[in-house]
């Protein structure tokens, strides 16, 4: 288990926002701590590198995907430099999920990214979707970072929106590649030691589902609340989850828990205001 200077390592430098005033001692202690290249770069690969990590908790491949307790769990970069795998490397090492080792490569070869459990398409890549159409029935989790990303099949995406990393979903391509997201956490009831959660819009809530508290956050004793703004398409599925305040290593689980909502059937796609407050007690 990494010490506590380690993981203020994990998440770097948080772009200030007015809601993250009461943060400012703590991130002026990461500041310091962070990799001598821009702070906001390295706060946004921190970020991005903990969401692969989540990404990859949330997701259940086939069985000959990982045939054995200890196979590696391979998550290759495609294109961009070295600075993100320097980072994920950094971010992930000595991790495993579910008792599978984690491997990082920064690969160009389709056979490599075949053999992969989750490939991480760097933006602006020309041959991106070639490669998506090749690999979306391979078990392997697409995750990018382009706004084309979803609709040329891509199954996740990161966005930086306002400072802030946000995440897309494309149930149809997770579905067809043969992967299953999310359905490898036992949803727990709607309040749980750890976590409280209040919900206020226009649309009932009909499938709740509570955030995991994060180890690392258990760890350092890191509580305080979340707000997150939920985009909520016409049949009652949660299409995007924006952050609008709270500390990332909180946000992450926030938002990974909300994605799964299920509200009531509306009209309309419609924003509804979720706020999850993480208490260490």
């Amino acid at each position: 288990m990494p010490d506590s200077s380690e993981e203020s390592k994990l998440f770097g430098p948080v772009k200030p926002t007015p809601c993250h005033w009461i943060l400012a001692f703590a991130l002026v202690t990461v500041l310091l701590l962070a990799p001598s290249s821009s702070a906001e770069t390295a706060s946004e690969y921190q970020i991005k590198a903990a969401y692969l990590y989540n990404f990859a908790k949330a997701t259940q491949w086939p069985e000959e995907a990982l045939p054995a307790p200890d196979s590696s769990l391979v998550i290759a970069v495609f294109g961009g430099d070295e600075d993100f795998v320097k980072v994920l490397h950094h971010t992930l090492a000595g991790r495993t999920v579910t008792g599978h080792p984690i491997e990082i490569r920064h690969s160009r070869s389709l056979a490599d990214l075949k053999s992969c459990q989750i490939v991480f398409f760097r933006a602006s890549q020309k041959d991106t979707p070639v490669m998506i159409a090749a690999l979306n029935s391979s078990g392997v989790l697409l995750v990018g970072e382009d706004p084309n990303f979803l609709a040329q099949g891509g199954m996740i995406n990161l966005a930086l929106k306002d400072g802030r990393v946000t995440f897309e979903v494309n149930p149809e391509s997770i579905e067809h590649a043969g992967v299953h997201y999310g359905q490898n956490i036992p949803a727990p009831p709607a309040k749980v030691a750890g976590s409280t959660i209040e919900s206020a819009g226009f649309r009932p809530v009909k499938n709740e589902v509570s955030p995991i508290y994060p180890d690392i956050a258990k760890n350092l004793s890191l509580q305080g609340t979340v707000q997150l703004q939920a985009i909520v398409r016409a049949d009652g599925t949660v299409r995007e989850v924006l952050v609008v305040g709270g500390h990332p290593m909180l946000a992450a689980a926030a938002e990974h828990a909300v994605m799964k909502w299920r509200y009531q059937p509306g009209e309309k796609e419609t924003r509804e205001t979720v706020r999850i407050t993480f208490s260490a007690q």
